[in-house]
């Protein structure tokens, strides 16, 4: 218990012979901290368990990527690719719990293309500054279950991406970073759709954002049946976002006439309260040919975290209904 052990890129490949896996991790495993040492064709994850179903990793260790001199040396969008820490793919019956993850190089953890994956009780960090070291990415994944994390990182405490559906998240502590987020959707084209999705129980402390749909011009497929509720806020940026005119580099000319776009619908945000530190503290931004339907805003009380501003909120093409919403959300289309 406690001991460090220095790891290099390892794959646990399946199918296994037997119907369930234990991995018990109690010391500290820790990551090569010089680049050099990682092989040019290992560099895009650490620790990746592909095909191995019935798999349970807990044991209140610790998994450390060392992504310092990473974060560095690719600061850049295009300065070169950096690791994951720690993937899953293709694998079914997932429990993963009770680990403390820091300082990945990219994201901490990535479940891709898993059914029935249950995640709790674990914490996540990284400095404010480390560029895309989300906590927790999801892309292709059905049934997954996550519940009483800490998650603090450069980037989104938790991305679900194309493919995804039944994801239920609670009781997760997010901060700082950049909210819990629905997307990216649509990039280059893509048809990408994700439903079923639910976070409630939730806080954002000093985050850049909150509860966010993010979404490219140009993309096919739906974005539905997903709510944020329950959610407190304390000096959160951007609380509550649709934006379907993602680009975060801002080299993207918005096209107006775009004749595509991910289609946001049935969409709940209840029972929002705290304070923001934006001004634009509800801002429901839609593609502006298709829209935004069915969005329902109620039980919200956002105020400012400085006594020089009060906040507003702001739309574009987003149609549905708000009650008791503070700021007042007038904007809203039937």
């Amino acid at each position: 218990m406690g001991k460090i052990f220095l790891l290099k890129p390892v794959v646990f490949q399946g199918p296994c012979k037997s119907s369930t896996i234990h991995f018990l991790v109690r010391g500290n495993i820790i990551a090569p901290g010089n680049i050099s040492d990682w092989p040019e064709d290992e560099r895009s994850i650490w620790i990746l368990f592909s095909k191995v179903n019935g798999l349970t990793v807990n044991g209140g260790g610790v998994i450390d990527g060392v992504g310092a001199n990473w974060w560095s040396a690719c600061s850049s969008p295009h300065g070169c690719e950096k690791p994951t820490a720690l993937a899953f793919s293709d694998c079914e019956n997932l429990e993963l719990s009770g680990l403390n993850h820091k300082n990945s190089p990219r994201n901490h953890i990535s479940i891709s293309s898993c059914v029935n994956v249950s995640i709790s009780g674990l914490k996540i960090t990284a400095p404010a500054h480390s560029p895309n070291t989300d906590g927790i990415d999801i892309a292709g994944s059905i049934n997954v279950q996550i519940t009483n994390l800490n998650i603090g990182t450069g980037d989104d405490c938790i991305a679900i991406n194309g493919g995804s559906s039944y994801i239920n998240i609670s009781y997760v502590a997010c901060g700082p970073g950049h909210g819990i987020s629905i997307g990216s959707l649509g990039h280059n084209g893509a048809n990408d759709s994700v439903e079923e999705i639910h976070v409630k129980h939730s806080s954002f402390f000093a985050t850049q954002n909150g509860a966010r749909i993010k979404t490219w011009q140009g993309g096919k497929g739906y974005a539905r049946k997903i709510s944020y509720e329950n959610i407190t806020l304390m000096q959160a940026g951007n609380p509550i976002v649709i934006d379907q005119f993602y680009c975060p580099g801002q080299s993207c000319k918005n096209n107006n006439s775009s004749t595509s776009a991910v289609q946001i619908s049935d969409v709940s945000f209840i029972g929002f309260s705290g304070t923001s530190v934006a001004e634009d503290a509800i801002n429901l931004s839609c593609d502006k040919n298709m829209g935004c339907r069915n969005i329902v805003v109620d039980n919200v009380d956002i105020t400012s975290s400085s006594s020089k501003s009060e906040p507003h909120s702001s739309c574009v093409n987003a149609h549905g209904s708000s009650s008791d919403t503070i700021p007042p959300l007038q904007c809203l289309q039937p």
